[in-house]
């Protein structure tokens, strides 16, 4: 998020938003400090800041 110039405040901004929803900066920080992000919570978060999500194979 840092590198593209995103504060998680203005993440948070941008999905509640996109979204519809009334989240805090606090909620996501506390979620990636416990590790407890959903992964459908990091394909919204890699959409609003530009980017997407990929599987592959090794």
């Amino acid at each position: 998020m840092v590198k593209k110039g995103f504060s998680v405040q203005k993440v948070v901004d941008a999905l509640n938003k996109k979204y519809g929803r009334n989240d805090s900066g606090q909620n996501l920080t506390n979620k990636l400090h416990r590790g407890t992000l959903k992964y459908r919570e990091a394909l919204e978060i890699a959409d609003v800041i530009g980017y997407k999500i990929e599987w592959i194979e090794k």
